[in-house]
């Protein structure tokens, strides 16, 4: 039921795990995607060939939107292959180890840059397109870190309680030219992203057994939401978050 033809999406760090899952869900419910990665090339081009076989139009556009030049760049691109973008999802992030009190300044900005000011950078280059066309998306994957707190994890919780607290205040402020701004909190998730922790099967098990639902989320799970907050059926939908964590944060 959901569709989104004739609509252009665009995923930022959407090579893989949950931006490549994103970018294939649009593309199979009818968008053209133009897929952002970073310095995974090969893999970007699997998931543009994955989508291109769905019969959509894809661009891949390389860049770090941590840089506000790269994020106007990427956007641009956009309007000049598509005439128009209706959707952002803002999904380039990175998650590193930081124990506070040894933490090395560069490792606090370089997820600050990335995490929060990509999201910014973003977002200030497609509101003037969605504000003269009176319309559109913008959804931002957040994290229970952001909500509660990680050890170890300060800088990238401080990141994504940020971008919570953007998507609240953007929302207010661009709901009068019908641009819906919400945002996607997955919990864990089974992406590579997670393989190194995950490879401690006493610490999987651990985690599983503090999920209520017993399941470590797949990419697929975060992406279906995202779905449902580009369709039609969220139109009245803006500065909210879904919680993707099956239950262990509420």
């Amino acid at each position: 039921m959901i569709s989104l033809e004739n609509k252009t999406a665009v995923i930022t760090g959407a090579s893989r795990g949950i931006g490549a899952s994103t970018a294939l869900l649009l593309g199979k419910a009818g968008a053209n995607v133009v897929i952002n990665y970073f310095r995974q090339k090969e893999r970007a081009g699997e998931t543009a060939d994955a989508i291109r076989s769905l019969g959509r139009t894809v661009v891949v556009h390389q860049g770090n939107v941590a840089d506000p030049r790269e994020a106007t760049n990427l956007i641009d691109r956009t309007i000049v292959e598509f005439g128009t973008v209706d959707i952002l999802v803002n999904n380039a992030g990175i998650w590193t180890h930081a124990e506070i009190g040894n933490v090395p300044e560069h490792v606090w900005d370089e997820t600050i840059d990335i995490n929060l000011k990509g999201v910014f950078n973003m977002c200030n280059a497609v509101v003037p397109h969605l504000k003269k066309r009176r319309g559109g998306r913008i959804i931002t994957i957040a994290s229970t870190a952001g909500q509660r707190g990680e050890a170890f994890h300060s800088h990238y919780a401080a990141s994504k309680g940020g971008i919570l607290a953007f998507t609240k205040s953007i929302a207010a402020e661009l709901a009068p030219y019908n641009i819906l701004v919400n945002a996607v909190a997955p919990g864990w998730v089974d992406t590579e992203m997670n393989d190194g922790v995950f490879a401690d099967q006493d610490f999987r098990s651990q985690v599983v057994e503090n999920i209520p639902l017993k399941r470590i989320a797949t990419s697929e799970d975060v992406a279906g939401a995202v779905l449902f907050l580009a369709s039609d059926f969220a139109r009245h939908l803006t500065g909210t978050t879904i919680n993707v964590n099956g239950g262990s944060v509420l």
